[in-house]
């Protein structure tokens, strides 16, 4: 048993890993081109392809389903071809036993796939996004298109740069009184952060009373917030990149600033199901092989494994869009479709056996 252990595992994780190489590496083939068309400043080729590479890590997790369920569709079609997969059954094991020895190397994958999510690529892709803001902002007050905004208390803050070292580039804030008017303006080239404050250099600022407008500039100042390095961590990229653990702190904090945390809880929420919506369609895709899909080409194989990603994706999309508009409970909304997926792989496969 150990023997047939081994020889499903091969089947299932070769297919995967290659499939998952081949999906990244024509990803940031195209989208290097797409960054060509936004060459300027220190922008140039170099530095679009070390973005490129930099994000590398985040593509590998993005895709890392998809390709689990075409690997599974491809390797056990291949079984299925050669007459393998009847052998197997033939000899007495189970459809069920061989579901759950393909269930185990998928197991190990999304287990492999956990440290990539939590740290490497969240981490990459702040450092590929500062590094690219820093080089195309070109030292603009507020670049709006690389930059992001925030608002803390009577405060809106935008940021063209947030390193990973607590260095800030380009920090605007936008500080309003208690009637909602515009109370003063300030730009700060740099902020390091210093443990309980960020301290300031190069500050240009702008007054405004019913007597009219007053500029200032200051070499330097200190700037007490709550936004520290880790929290800029979070701000700086979107809801469906970053860590699980990033996205439960901000969503803490942007409930005690009295904000929306929808997006962030329903990202949250999505990935923490993702495990049970890949090994949903991993059944999805053993019962195709076992049932209608056994005797088919390999290229209707994967079209099928296609058109049931794509089917999941678009779905999670759909009822994740309807919370944030209905303003319903994003568990539910991120939990539907994971267990639609999962109940339909479960009942397919019932049928085959």
């Amino acid at each position: 048993m150990k023997l047939l252990q081994g020889y499903v595992w091969r089947a299932v994780l070769i297919p995967s890993i290659a499939l998952v190489s081949i999906i990244v590496a024509l990803d940031s083939l195209f989208n290097f081109i797409y960054e060509l068309e936004f060459l300027k400043g220190n922008y140039q080729v170099f530095q679009a392809l070390q973005f490129i590479v930099t994000t590398s890590p985040r593509r590998f997790y993005e895709y890392l389903p998809m390709a689990i369920l075409l690997g599974t569709l491809i390797g056990l079609g291949l079984l299925a071809n050669s007459g393998e997969l009847s052998v197997i059954r033939a000899a007495g094991v189970s459809t069920l036993r061989v579901s759950w020895m393909v269930l185990r190397p998928v197991l190990f994958l999304m287990i492999l796939s956990i440290p990539l999510g939590e740290y490497l690529a969240p981490y990459s892709e702040q450092v590929a996004q500062s590094n690219r803001s820093l080089a195309t902002s070109g030292g603009e007050a507020l670049s709006s298109k690389n930059g992001f905004w925030h608002r803390e208390g009577d405060e809106f803050i935008h940021i063209n740069t947030a390193q990973p070292n607590g260095v800030i580039y380009g920090l605007t804030r936008y500080r309003f009184s208690e009637d909602h008017k515009l109370a003063e303006s300030l730009f700060v080239e740099r902020a390091v952060f210093q443990g309980e404050h960020w301290s300031l250099q190069g500050v240009h600022g702008t007054r405004f009373d019913e007597n009219g407008t007053e500029t200032f500039e200051r070499s330097g100042g200190d700037w007490t917030t709550s936004l520290t390095p880790q929290l800029l961590s979070v701000v700086v990229l979107d809801p469906n990149r970053l860590a699980m653990s990033k996205l439960w702190t901000y969503s803490r904090y942007l409930k005690a600033q009295g904000l929306e945390t929808a997006d962030y809880m329903l990202s949250f929420w999505q990935k923490l199901l993702m495990p049970v919506a890949t090994m949903g369609m991993v059944l999805i895709a053993i019962s195709f092989v076992f049932g209608p899909l056994r005797e088919v080409t390999m290229g209707l194989r994967v079209a099928a494994g296609i058109v049931a990603g794509l089917t999941f994706h678009y779905g999670q999309q759909f009822f994740g869009y309807l919370s944030l508009v209905f303003h319903t409970e994003p568990l539910i909304a991120a939990a539907l479709p994971p267990a639609l997926c999962l109940g339909a792989g479960i009942w397919l496969l019932a049928r085959v056996r």
